[in-house]
Parts: structure tokens; C-alpha cells; sequence
């Protein structure tokens, strides 16, 4: 039997299902490369994708989706000098969004919090799956690279027009000055 046609944890399924759908309609981050536009998802094997449906990726603070893909770009053999990136400010409308509100929560769905800023996506695959196959629209969870909430949406489950961008900063980020900044602050 393939990965894609595993079948699906039943008591994941009713876990989930048991949460109440919220909406969520706020302003969220996101970072993108040069030309990208900041309102598309994509499918992808993450954290929160297994790659068979589009999620956008967004952190609810500024900081969160920074170091979400300065993490990512650290995994290159040599940081990334001429990849252009920029700071988007979004407004999000969904409405059957799933809330894992804290790592207690995260772990009482199977995932392992004690290995979670590790890169074993297995787990919140699983869930991110469920709560899809289940309709919800997104969801919001702890990021694994900031103190903050991330929001995930599976785009063709949010009305057209409910992801808009807000604002676009007009300077693209300086990697080397956030890490200073980010060293300085702790974090």
C-alpha cells in the first residue's frame, strides 16, 4: 500500500473531530521570495503537509514567520546571500479553523513536544491531514521556531478573496541584522 493511501488514524480522526471549528480572521505574517505572490500555498512535505494539498504558511507575529524561514534557509550548505525576500502583512478570513493552542494540547494528538523543533514531520503530518480530510479550513498551532502561534490554511478551503495582503514592507529583510537583533533579544 503507498503513503498517500495509508489509512487514516480513527482515533485521530475523532480527536480532532471533537474540536470545536473556529473562525480566525486576523492579520498574519509571511514571508516570500522576490515575485512570489505573498496570498498562494503550495503543497509541500512539511511540518503541517504531506504534500497532497496547498497550505499557506503564515505566523501570527512578525518575528514568527522570520525565523520560520530563516530556519529553513539555514538548512542550505551556505546561507542564501542573494535570495530576496520580503515581509508581508496579510489579512485572513477563515471559518472551521482547528486551534492547537499549546504544546499540552499538540501532545495529547500524538505528537512528540519533547522532539518538536526537530524536523520528524510524521505526526503533525498526520494531524494537519485529518483536519483537512476532516474540512476544516486551516489551522492555527505553536510554531516550533518562535514563542508564537503559527496559522496554517489549506487554500481551496477559504472563500476567494479572504486572503489579502495588508501590507508589504518595502525593503526586502536583512538576514544578518535580524540574527543580531534576534541574538540580542534571546530569542
Amino acid at each position: 500500500m503507498s503513503e498517500s493511501r495509508r489509512a487514516r488514524d480513527i482515533a485521530l480522526l475523532d480527536a480532532i473531530d471533537a474540536f470545536k471549528r473556529e473562525p480566525f480572521a486576523q492579520p498574519v505574517w509571511r514571508i516570500c521570495r522576490e515575485g512570489r505572490d505573498p496570498t498562494l500555498g503550495s503543497a509541500s512535505n512539511s511540518r503541517w503537509c504531506n504534500g497532497t494539498y496547498d497550505v499557506l504558511y503564515t505566523s501570527l507575529e512578525r518575528d514568527g514567520a522570520l525565523a520560520e524561514i530563516h530556519a529553513l534557509l539555514s538548512l542550505q550548505p551556505v546561507f542564501p546571500s542573494k535570495l530576496v525576500s520580503y515581509v508581508n502583512k496579510l489579512k485572513v478570513e477563515a471559518r472551521e479553523t482547528l486551534r492547537i493552542a499549546d504544546l499540552p494540547t499538540l501532545a495529547a494528538l500524538g505528537v512528540d513536544v519533547a522532539h518538536y523543533r526537530e524536523r520528524d514531520y510524521a505526526r503533525t503530518q498526520e494531524v494537519a491531514d485529518a483536519a483537512y480530510f476532516l474540512g476544516f479550513d486551516g489551522l492555527v498551532a505553536p510554531s516550533a521556531r518562535w514563542e508564537c502561534l503559527n496559522a496554517m490554511l489549506f487554500t481551496d478551503r477559504v472563500a476567494p478573496g479572504a486572503i489579502v495582503v495588508e501590507h508589504s514592507e518595502p525593503q526586502p529583510v536583512d538576514w544578518r541584522a535580524w540574527r543580531a537583533t534576534k541574538a540580542k533579544s534571546g530569542a
